[in-house]
């Protein structure tokens, strides 16, 4: 049976109080007061009115040491220890409880073949990961004895022990730091654990120690600043958890909180950033124990309220909660590290000039050697000052073991010719002129630049005017005024023509401005769309025929419906989830949808349904949906409509699918409008993302770019407003700058490996039958080394309306973190640009043996030539082996390694 089972069996079990053969004679004196003497017919045990202890449950699964066996389930059958153990019904009944046992075994097994990638909500809170007996943290011969109760500890996941034991690490230091780990691996259980070792919880009554005994003020309370959509999950798991005394400064009640804390009633006082940030100079004024900031990247502005209000808390013992240490930019990471950890990275100067800007230069694709080697040299460096205050974990390193993987596509769709033609005529509007020509002379004679001259102001444009209705002069930061909503429009245009037309819920005045500005962009094409007001029509608003993005979007969901793919579809626009929704019930998709109007007491439900039920095919979901629970890992694929500058937003989205529980392989499609500003939307992720693996973790990437983030010398093709409004429309913007860069490490004569991929990604698009043979073919190719052949593929992706595609993982960390027993910069096997410092590696690396290679190098190595071995991609590899059977696996595997032994390299 599930351990779920198990463990609702083991209630029915422990539920009704009643004697064993066994009991002392007192305890049996005093229950023959409740209950007949076993001579006489039994009947069943009356229930204990008391809540028994929290750890009792383990206790007695400790102390049993036997199969769970569910007799409350047979008809009038009695609690198997009330009985004698020679008593023959007694023995009888052991058989059929065997039996149904392994009947419920069978068709246990048989559900689970059916619910392939359905969760099983709420399982991991409750499974047993490990031995029943407290986890110990003190140092050897250190009084008291510091430990994690052996109720929790037996919950917890070996990379959530090694979490609790950081945190108590920094907490003996007396100094803070930040627990980094990816969403969805259990820093608030780690957390909980670890305030549950130092308050000395008791297993038996969850009574801390520190309240008992008069001993109040022996230590302080805690103080957890999180999010508002959080703040009642923080609550409901300290209760799941551990018996803290907890209370919510946050709302109406907040003075009669505050009073109960200075009485020293109050253990747990979590509240919200908005809260802190209003009301932190009341609760600054407390001395806390441990000061603990959930969702941590939110302090990433040294410039905010709420950063200069956390600032003031009275606690060295401030712990950082985050799965992006780092979003944006590599100073963020030193405003997040200097307030857990005051002065560890030195001052802010300091930092900038010994740090910053040489990691940011060395990654420069025409950086000099000797900047290369420096930006080495920095980064170990700071990777190494790191590891004393920061714990950085990833899904693959800690439980990729227990799921199927995850793979990224950046997926780039053809806009419409429509789309086009206005994205055009966007880009010749007065407004972008202004800003595109700011820094030409100006046409008056003048030697100044337009911008200092006669073009600071735009009245003749169709965006300035609006903004400036009520000052006709302009403002202080004209024309820079115009950036934000010129882009907000080209993005819209890039995702569907309806959404530039205006909204009946604005203000009359912004809806007579937008009908103006889409008359403008439309212009000879206004009938085409709809005129220029906004269309209520369902079968034009669900109509594909103008839409890049919806014409891909349509086909591939055809095909995911035809093998019964469950479908995460995000937007950051709720106007285009309303499209999408007229989509989807134009083709006949069952789908739910959650955004930020959804009620939070519904949103669960949401979820659980989702998950849970078959007929359901889609999830229409906002991007900015966040708090927790929102765990969709009956999903396997997941589709982000439009891309967000900061690339935690969409990392956050796949996570939704790609967590624990997760029981098939998740593949991602992030859709971008080829030759649109969201090329380089994408693009600025990718340097972001690579400054990030580089400043944290000392992880090898590619130089892609010239630009350089925040240096006006070197802007590049990323940085400035001329490359923002630039028109791409005739030019693969992305897969020129990859493409160009793996000629130059490759040579011209070798095929890049995005093209070599293109087929295999092509099967994750195609009907199950078209797909077979494009994997056949591919594979073909691949034997005979065809670069021609590789490149009649490339059809098979644009019939989708899909010019260019690669895996994102390919472009991003192409190389290992530094490893935390040695200072060596260990290279990727594709680091081509950036040759290693203390050591090379050897060119049998790649053809099979080891090496010194990281495990999971190792076995990504293993696993891709096992693939090819079998003659498939690794995608299909993947969901062949979900379906083989053992013996057929176990056979694969014996025919790789006697071909393997057959080779002369051995």
């Amino acid at each position: 049976m599930s351990l779920l089972t198990s463990f609702k069996a083991l209630k029915e079990i422990l539920k009704p109080c009643s004697n064993l053969s066994t009991t002392t004679s007192s305890s049996s004196s005093s229950s023959s007061l409740t209950q007949p003497s076993f001579s006489q017919e039994p009947e069943p045990a009356l229930t204990i009115s008391r809540k028994p202890p929290k750890s009792s449950l383990s206790k007695q699964l400790q102390r049993l040491g036997e199969p769970f066996r569910p007799l409350s389930q047979q008809n009038g059958s009695l609690n198997a220890r009330t009985q004698q153990p020679q008593n023959s019904q007694g023995l009888r009944n052991e058989a059929q409880v065997v039996k149904f046992e392994d009947r419920q075994e069978e068709e246990e097994k048989e559900r689970e073949f059916e619910d392939l990638g359905r969760t099983k909500l709420g399982q991991f809170q409750f499974e047993h990961t490990g031995p029943f007996e407290p986890l110990v943290l003190s140092l050897l011969g250190e009084v008291p004895v510091t430990r994690v109760p052996a109720s929790i500890n037996c919950r917890l996941l070996e990379h959530q022990r090694e979490g609790v034991k950081f945190l108590y690490k920094l907490y003996l230091d007396n100094h803070g730091g930040v627990l980094g780990d990816d969403m969805g691996l259990g820093k608030t259980i780690q957390t909980i654990a670890f305030l549950a070792a130092i308050f000395e919880k008791d297993e038996e009554s969850g009574e801390s120690i520190t309240l008992r005994g008069n001993q109040v003020g022996k230590k302080g309370p805690v103080l957890i600043i999180c999010p508002t959509s959080v703040i009642h999950n923080w609550e409901s798991e300290f209760s799941r958890w551990a018996s803290f005394s907890v209370s919510l400064y946050h709302g109406t009640n907040r003075d009669l909180i505050l009073e109960k804390l200075k009485a020293g009633g109050v253990e747990i006082l979590i509240t919200s950033f908005d809260t802190y940030r209003i009301h932190g100079s009341i609760l600054s004024e407390v001395d806390w124990e441990v000061v603990i900031v959930d969702e941590a990247h939110r302090l990433k502005n040294e410039k905010s309220k709420l950063y200069l209000a956390c600032l003031e808390i009275k606690t060295r013992k401030r712990i950082g909660l985050t799965g992006t240490v780092m979003q944006n930019k590599i100073m963020e990471l030193f405003n997040l590290l200097d307030w857990v950890a005051p002065g560890s990275l030195g001052s802010r100067e300091h930092f900038r000039e010994f740090y910053d800007e040489p990691l940011k230069h060395g990654q420069r694709s025409t950086a000099p050697e000797s900047f290369v080697r420096k930006a080495d040299k920095r980064k170990e460096h700071l990777v190494s000052v790191l590891r004393k205050y920061m714990l950085r974990r990833t899904k693959e390193e800690t439980i990729g073991h227990l799921m199927m993987g995850k793979e990224d596509n950046v997926v780039f769709c053809s806009m419409s010719e429509l789309q086009k033609r206005v994205y055009r005529s966007m880009l010749q509007l007065p407004d972008i002129q202004c800003l595109v020509n700011k820094d030409l002379p100006c046409s008056c004679g003048s030697p100044l630049k337009q911008v200092e001259c006669c073009k600071r102001i735009v009245p003749d444009g169709i965006i300035w005017p609006y903004l400036h209705r009520d000052n006709p002069e302009g403002c202080d930061s004209c024309p820079y005024c115009l950036v934000l909503p010129c882009l907000v429009k080209l993005q819209q245009i890039s995702n569907h023509l309806e959404l530039i037309k205006p909204n009946p819920r604005d203000e009359p005045d912004k809806q007579k401005k937008d009908a103006e500005f889409a008359s403008a962009v439309f212009g000879a094409d206004v009938d085409l769309v709809g005129g220029n007001a906004q269309s209520e029509n369902f079968m034009g608003l669900s109509d594909v025929k103008h839409c890049g993005k919806m014409q891909a979007l349509e086909k591939l969901m055809f095909s995911w419906a035809s093998r019964g793919d469950k479908i995460l579809l995000f937007s950051y626009s709720v106007r285009m989830l309303d499209i999408l929704e007229k989509f989807l019930i134009r083709k006949g998709h069952s789908f739910s949808r959650l955004d930020g109007s959804t009620p939070t007491n519904l949103r669960q439900s949401l979820v659980d349904d989702f998950n849970s039920s078959p007929s359901k095919q889609v999830f229409l979901i906002s991007t900015r949906a966040g708090g927790l629970g929102l765990n969709l890992v009956s999903a396997n694929r997941v589709v982000i409509f439009d891309p967000n500058w900061n690339p935690a937003q969409d990392l956050q989205a796949q996570d939704r699918s790609f967590r624990f529980g997760q029981k098939r392989h998740v593949v991602v499609f992030r859709l971008l409008a080829a030759g649109s500003f969201e090329e380089l939307v994408y693009s600025r992720q990718v340097y972001k993302q690579q400054l990030s693996n580089i400043a944290v973790s000392g992880k090898i990437e590619n130089r892609y770019f010239e630009g350089v983030q925040d240096c006006k010398e070197f802007q590049g093709e990323l940085f400035g407003i001329c490359n923002l409004f630039r028109d791409l429309s005739d030019k693969l913007f992305t897969s020129e700058i990859i493409e160009l860069h793996e000629k130059q490490g490759k040579g011209d004569g070798q095929c890049s490996t995005t093209m070599q991929e293109l087929p295999e990604l092509g099967t994750c698009f195609l009907h199950p039958d078209q797909a077979a043979v494009t994997t056949s073919s591919a594979c073909e190719t691949s034997d005979n080394g065809n670069h021609e052949s590789v490149t009649r593929k490339k059809p098979v992706l644009e019939e989708l309306g899909i010019l260019y595609t690669h895996r994102n993982e390919d472009i991003v960390n192409i190389g290992p973190g530094i490893r935390k027993n040695t200072e060596e910069s260990i290279p990727g096997k594709d680091s081509i640009n950036n040759p290693p410092v203390k050591r090379r590696r050897k060119p049998d690396d790649v053809g099979g043996k080891r090496n010194d290679l990281p495990s999971k190098d190792w076995k990504k190595i293993q696993y891709s030539l096992l693939a090819q071995f079998m003659g498939m991609g690794e995608v299909e590899f993947s969901k062949w082996v979900l379906s083989a059977t053992t013996s057929e696996r176990e056979n694969a595997l014996r025919d790789y390694k006697k071909r393997k032994e057959k080779m002369p390299d051995g």
